[in-house]
């Protein structure tokens, strides 16, 4: 149940099925020279579409924006605060459990250490604000590497590689413009540094050229298959 094409009356019939929703975040942060910078927020919310098609579930329109620090000095990357991004899950988790939402899963496509924190520290709060709520945060990220084991060939393959190129690839095909160069940056140990893109010059962390559409497609699958585990889980018992 997708509620941005959805009526009113469309959604207060959905709740006599489910009263779980489906929150897909993702940013606008470069993916290297090849993938669209909306490349996090496509595959979460895609996710979540496979997984309305396997069981009863609300998915809301995705959260474009993230908090993005590695790539922030990399031409396309427009971050928020990690207060603004707490504020908004919380907004909404509030908006949707008035109308009768009781359980929530937040998955976000991008996988920065701060914007999960981010999103962490909003759900704890939540659940302890609103006692009867079921609250699940997960990176779409974690899903895939997990449910990818003997589908990807690159080691430590993390931000525009194998995974993200063939998740793309069989999605949105029209949107991957080549295949840029693998590259494995490393950044000073415990050195906040200002110009970040001097030690990632090209944005990807993996291997593109090992990408396929098939892979794509069973890692999109795969990962929904967990998101379905995920909403069983939060709707057998109270948490």
């Amino acid at each position: 149940m997708l509620i941005e094409g959805m009526t009113m009356e469309e959604f207060s019939r959905g709740l006599t099925v489910s009263k779980t929703v489906y929150i897909p975040f993702g940013s606008v942060e470069e993916h290297g020279s090849h993938l669209p910078l909306s490349t996090d927020t496509i595959e979460a919310y895609e996710v979540g579409k496979r997984a309305a098609e396997r069981i009863p579930l609300f998915v809301a329109p995705p959260i474009h924006y993230g908090s993005c620090r590695s790539t922030s000095c990399h031409p396309g990357t427009v971050s928020i605060s990690t207060a603004t991004l707490k504020s908004l899950l919380k907004d909404i988790v509030r908006s949707l459990h008035a109308h009768g939402l009781t359980n929530f899963i937040a998955l976000t496509g991008h996988a920065g250490g701060s914007h999960k924190m981010a999103l962490q520290d909003a759900g704890e709060e939540l659940i302890r604000e609103l006692p009867e709520i079921n609250m699940a945060v997960v990176t779409e990220y974690d899903l895939a590497k997990e449910a990818g084991a003997g589908i990807i060939e690159t080691r430590g393959d993390a931000h525009a590689g194998e995974i993200e190129t063939s998740r793309i690839m069989h999605s949105h095909p029209h949107l991957v413009k080549g295949l840029a160069e693998a590259e494995y940056p490393s950044f000073p140990t415990g050195i906040l540094v200002r110009d970040k893109r001097s030690f990632w010059p090209g944005g990807v962390w993996g291997d593109p050229g090992k990408a396929t559409a098939k892979k794509g497609r069973m890692l999109e699958s795969l990962v929904a298959d967990k998101v379905v585990e995920l909403v069983k889980a939060l709707e057998s018992r109270r948490w």
